[in-house]
C-alpha cells in the first residue's frame, strides 16, 4: 500500500457484532408492548437502518403500525435500554484489530460512517477500547443526513481529515455500497454483516469473508 487513504467502516455488522444486544433491546421494546419477541435470525436482518427502522420492521413482523408520536416513544425506550446494554454481548468480529493495526501500520486513516446515532456509536466503540482508532467516528445524527445519502460519507472523510478521492468504504449492506457509488468511493463488503440482500448481490469492489482479509482488499483497490 503506497498511498495513503482513508478507510471508512461502517458499524454494526461490519466492524462489530452488535446483533445480540441490539436484538435484545428490540425485543425489550416488543415486550413492553405485550408483543412476542423476533426470533434472533429474522432481526439479525432487520439491523442497519438505525434504531427507528429496526423498531418499525420489528413491528411489522407483527403486523403491527403504530403512529410518530408512539414510534417516538417505543424509540426513546429502546435508546434508554440499548445504551444501558450496549456492550454486553456485542464484541469485534475475529481479525478485526488486527487488521486495523495493518492498515494503521501502513500509514491509512481509520473512520466511522453509521446510520447509529453519534453518542452511542462513540459509548459502544469507548466500551470495547477501539474509539482511539479511529479519526471520526460520525453518525446519523452528526450531519442531519443517513447512509446512502453521499453527504454523511463525504463529511465523515472531511472530519478524519481525508480526501474522497483517496478514500474507501467497508460495510456489509445496501447503505454502505449506496452511499459508496453515490460519492464515487470504492467499496469493499463483507460478506458476515447483516443485510436482507446478500451483499455478494450488490456487486462492491472486493468482497471479504473474514477480516484478515481486508488489507489485501484495501491494498489491491489501491492499487488499481
Amino acid at each position: 500500500m503506497t498511498s495513503r487513504h482513508t478507510i471508512v467502516f461502517d458499524l454494526d455488522g461490519t466492524l462489530v457484532d452488535t446483533a445480540p444486544d441490539l436484538i435484545n433491546a428490540l425485543n425489550h421494546v416488543l415486550d413492553r408492548e405485550g408483543l412476542p419477541p423476533v426470533p434472533a435470525q429474522s432481526a439479525r436482518n432487520m439491523i442497519g437502518a438505525g434504531a427507528r427502522k429496526l423498531i418499525e420492521r420489528g413491528l411489522e413482523a407483527e403486523g403491527r403500525m403504530v403512529g410518530i408520536a408512539e414510534m417516538d416513544r417505543l424509540t426513546a425506550d429502546f435508546i434508554a435500554y440499548y445504551a444501558d446494554h450496549i456492550a454486553d454481548e456485542s464484541r469485534p468480529f475475529e481479525g478485526l484489530e488486527a487488521a486495523l493495526d495493518h492498515l494503521a501500520e501502513h500509514g491509512h486513516t481509520l473512520a466511522v460512517c453509521t446510520n447509529k446515532l453519534e453518542w452511542l456509536s462513540k459509548r459502544l466503540l469507548d466500551q470495547l477500547g477501539l474509539s482511539g482508532r479511529f479519526a471520526a467516528i460520525c453518525g446519523a445524527d452528526t450531519f442531519g443526513v443517513q447512509k446512502p445519502d453521499p453527504t454523511i460519507l463525504r463529511q465523515t472523510v472531511a472530519r478524519a481529515g481525508g480526501q474522497l478521492a483517496a478514500s474507501i468504504m467497508v460495510g456489509d449492506a445496501g447503505t454502505d455500497v449506496g452511499v459508496a457509488r453515490r460519492a464515487g468511493v470504492p467499496v469493499i463488503g463483507v460478506s458476515f454483516g447483516y443485510t436482507d440482500v446478500p451483499i455478494a448481490e450488490l456487486k462492491p469492489d472486493r468482497l471479504i469473508h473474514h477480516m484478515r482479509d481486508l488489507p489485501a482488499a484495501a491494498s489491491s483497490l489501491i492499487s488499481a
